[in-house]
């Protein structure tokens, strides 16, 4: 089971989180989430969890004290707890992080709205990250989407475990193109070889559609994967499709087969031979 603790100033933004798959993976204890409201750790008459920066400037800051106290009223945790800062200035999100974070026991969220918040909270945490390079409101629908990420690579929550394992990002290669019925519709026909059978040749054709889709819809994922020695043939095929594939040939030509040398017999075996044959004469 993993904990995801979120500390936020809206709570009830996160009913989406009670759906689907997260909703039945919280009820077959997989996966637990505990929203806490810092602002019930303000001590002011009013309850104020931002404040005027020093210095001046547009906006209001979010207060250390509330954070640092709800921080430290947190139950000690069972396993290794992460604290994570939502903060555009953190690192970009992604499938890697989601699958580092998943072996953890407890992440907690801390997320941040107004104007930004006072820099000692950064101390709180173990790591910054962003949801991507753009500024949202709060750092709650960050927060949503992280935990979404991350709960569906624990067993189980899935159904299948092999779902998320061919997931676009899940391997470096985006997914390949999937159909279901009906074969026909509307003209738009299934591609044969599904229809086959033949389950190596569908292996083939769903790796060779991957590598297809990474090359044109995100080449820069390129750069960071390794190919394998069975896709030389897709990718000299992709080539004569895609010209410009042909631009990334370093990354896969010392794949290539290496001709097979033919044994030749020795001079020495030979004389052995002709000896053997005229002592027989």
């Amino acid at each position: 089971m993993i904990q995801f603790t979120v500390l936020t100033l809206f709570p009830e933004m996160f009913a989406p989180l009670q759906e689907s798959i997260l909703k039945r993976a919280q009820e077959a204890g997989l996966v637990q989430i505990r929203l806490v409201n810092f602002r019930d750790y303000a001590t002011s008459k009013h309850k104020n969890v931002d404040d005027v920066p020093y210095g001046g400037g547009a906006g209001m800051l979010l207060k250390p004290e509330p954070i640092f106290a709800a921080i430290r009223d947190l139950s000690h945790p069972i396993g290794k707890r992460r604290v994570i800062l939502l903060s555009p200035q953190g690192q970009v999100f992604c499938q890697k992080k989601a699958k580092e974070w998943s072996t953890e026991e407890e992440l907690v969220f801390i997320c941040g709205h107004y104007e930004g918040f006072d820099e000692r909270i950064r101390e709180l945490a173990d790591e910054e990250v962003s949801l991507g390079d753009y500024v949202l409101t709060g750092g709650e629908p960050a927060a949503m989407v992280m935990i979404d990420a991350v709960a569906r690579l624990i067993p189980g929550v899935l159904g299948e475990d092999a779902s998320s394992e061919e997931d676009s990002h899940s391997t470096s290669f985006l997914e390949y193109p999937q159909f279901t019925r009906p074969a026909d519709f509307e003209g738009r026909q299934v591609p044969d070889i599904l229809l086959s059978g033949h389950h190596a040749m569908i292996k083939r054709w769903r790796r060779k559609e991957s590598l297809r889709r990474t090359f044109l819809r995100r080449p820069d994922l390129i750069e960071a994967v390794t190919f394998e020695a069975d896709d030389y043939p897709l990718l000299e095929e992709l080539v004569l499709d895609h010209p410009n594939i042909a631009l990334w040939r370093a990354k896969w030509e010392h794949l290539c087969p290496q001709p097979k040398r033919r044994r030749r017999s020795s001079n020495k075996a030979l004389v052995k031979v002709s000896v053997k044959k005229s002592e027989d004469l």
